[in-house]
């Protein structure tokens, strides 16, 4: 690790590593400058050097104005960004961060993805788990998949997207004959994973929104479509989406569990 024997320096080891868990501790008597100040001194960080170093990590974070506030005092996203302040005052080279955005509200999710992308061009090597795929492709350069302990797969992320056994996915809308629509499309070769996207029409002729994967063995999607309408589907939308992490995640995974 950055040079450091794992095995034979791990003390070494551990000051290159940032950690930031999903379920973290927070001194709720503390004001947000003396939180910091207390895990600076817990890594040996000169007393000339907190005052400034806090001030830095909390304008880094977006916390320079509660700079006073107490702890409990801050909101769940404010205490997320003032744990991973705490992470980085001892200059790591490593990030490893559990679930950075969970339970975050969808604009605490946006700053935090902001926030990750600046220690990245700080150059910062950040390893981070989620459950939410979409947003790691927003922040992410690679990916690994793990199940049961397994690494499945791992590269790039255009690299997995690329190489997904559904060439592309497709939605489409029917005014009705939803069920007949998912039935023709199950049947036809090279179609796949064909599923209503929200709960499944009642009947024949409700409206609905169904979603499929093609094959390489499908060179054009216009001839399922045109099969779709010779027999009789009204179809009012239909066009391809782009394929992303959970397609990955589900074609590469069993549904396994430890």
């Amino acid at each position: 690790m950055d040079g450091y024997s794992v095995r034979d320096e791990p003390d070494l080891v551990r000051r290159k590593i940032g950690y930031m868990p999903d379920f973290f501790g927070v001194y709720e008597d503390m004001k947000t400058w003396e939180y910091m100040d207390f895990f600076a001194r817990c890594y040996d960080v000169p007393a000339d050097r907190r005052a400034k170093m806090t001030d830095e990590l909390l304008d880094l974070v977006d916390l320079g104005e509660k700079k006073y506030a107490y702890v409990e005092s801050l909101s769940r996203g404010m205490k997320q960004r003032l744990c991973l302040a705490r992470t980085l005052v001892h200059d790591p080279a490593l990030l490893v961060l559990d679930e950075p955005a969970s339970g975050l509200d969808p604009r605490a999710r946006v700053e935090m993805r902001e926030l990750l992308r600046e220690l990245r061009t700080m150059g910062k090597t950040i390893i981070l788990s989620s459950h939410i795929l979409a947003e790691l492709a927003d922040v992410c350069t690679h990916i690994g998949i793990i199940e049961r302990g397994r690494l499945l797969a791992t590269g790039s992320v255009e690299d997995m997207i690329a190489h997904l056994s559904v060439r592309k996915r497709v939605g489409m809308r029917v005014s009705a004959r939803a069920h007949s629509a998912h039935r023709l499309l199950s049947g036809m070769p090279g179609v796949m994973d064909v599923a209503f996207q929200g709960e499944a029409p009642d009947t024949d002729d409700a409206p609905a929104r169904l979603v499929f994967g093609l094959t390489e063995d499908v060179p054009d999607e216009s001839a399922v479509l045109t099969q779709l309408v010779g027999a009789g589907v009204p179809v009012r939308a239909f066009a391809e989406e782009a394929g992303d992490l959970e397609d990955v995640f589900l074609q590469i995974t069993k549904g396994e569990v430890q």
